[in-house]
C-alpha cells in the first residue's frame, strides 16, 4: 500500500542537445533518494540520442502530399517514416501505429520543445533501453537505487484532452495485477490491472508542465517494486477489440 505521494520538479536542467549526458546532468540537478522515480520527458531523451530531424532534409512523398491538406507535406513525410501503419487518417490528421507498437497522433513526431524552427522530435528508436540506460547512469553518479521512467503525452480515443503516459521504464513492474484479489466485500477481481507506470508519468507532468522548460520530476513515496518494461503495456494484437 502506497501512503502519502510528493511529485517533485527537477528545475535548472540546461537545454539539451544531441551526446550530452542527460543522466550526470540529471543527477547533479536533483537531490535523489534510495526508491525514488524519475520520470522524464521522452524529448529531452530523444534530443541527447540525436532523435531529430530538419525539415530541410526530407523530400515529401506522393502520400504525404497526399495527408498533408494544406500542412507542410515534410512533416507528414515524417511521421510516415515513423508509422509501421496508420490506423486513422483525417488529413493533416494522422493516427499512426510506430514501429515501438504505440498507437498515437503523428507516431510520436512533433515541432513542440525542438531545438529550433524546423526541426521535429522524435521518439527514442528503444525508450525501455532509453531507460535503463539513464537509470544505471543516475545510479552511478548517485549511488542511489531509482527507478526511471520515460513519458510522452498520447490523447485517448474517448476523452478529450492529453495525459502523459509511459513509453520506456526501469526499474519498476509497470502493471499492477489485481486479478484473483478480493475487494472489502469479497468480491473476487477478475480484470484489474492497473496501469502504474502511466499514472506515474500522468502524475509527474502536472508539475512539469508543457511551456515551462522542466523535463525531469521526481516522485517520492511511491516505493517501486518488480521489475518489467513499459512495452509490456502495449494491447497484445490478439486482444485488440478496435483493429
Amino acid at each position: 500500500m502506497t501512503g502519502e505521494l510528493r511529485v517533485i520538479p527537477v528545475r535548472g536542467l540546461p537545454e539539451i542537445g544531441e551526446g550530452d549526458d542527460l543522466g550526470a546532468l540529471i543527477a547533479a540537478a536533483a537531490q535523489l533518494e534510495n526508491g525514488d522515480v524519475v520520470v522524464v520527458a521522452h524529448k529531452v531523451v530523444s534530443k541527447a540520442e540525436g532523435r531529430t530531424v530538419r525539415l530541410a532534409d526530407l523530400e515529401a512523398s506522393p502520400q504525404a502530399r497526399d495527408l498533408a491538406d494544406g500542412e507542410d507535406p515534410r512533416r507528414l513525410e515524417a511521421i510516415l517514416r515513423e508509422s509501421a501503419r496508420l490506423v486513422r487518417t483525417r488529413p493533416p490528421l494522422v493516427i499512426a501505429e510506430t514501429h515501438h507498437g504505440f498507437v498515437c497522433a503523428s507516431a510520436g513526431v512533433d515541432a513542440s520543445n525542438a531545438p529550433d524552427l524546423g526541426t521535429l522530435v522524435l521518439l527514442p528508436v528503444d525508450p525501455d533501453a532509453s531507460a535503463q540506460q539513464l537509470r544505471t547512469r543516475l545510479q552511478e553518479s548517485t549511488g542511489r537505487d531509482v527507478a526511471v521512467i520515460v513519458s510522452d503525452s498520447f490523447g485517448r480515443a474517448w476523452r478529450q484532452g492529453t495525459t502523459d503516459v509511459a513509453i520506456g521504464c526501469s526499474g519498476l513492474a509497470p502493471l499492477l495485477d489485481l486479478r484473483g484479489r478480493r475487494d472489502a466485500t469479497g468480491y473476487e477481481l477478475h480484470a484489474t490491472v492497473i496501469a502504474v507506470a502511466d499514472e506515474l508519468a500522468g502524475a509527474a507532468d502536472l508539475v512539469r508542465g508543457k511551456t515551462d522548460g522542466v523535463p525531469v520530476a521526481v516522485i517520492r513515496g511511491f516505493k517501486p517494486h518488480g521489475v518489467g518494461t513499459a512495452r509490456e503495456m502495449v494491447m497484445p494484437p490478439e486482444r485488440d477489440l478496435f483493429r
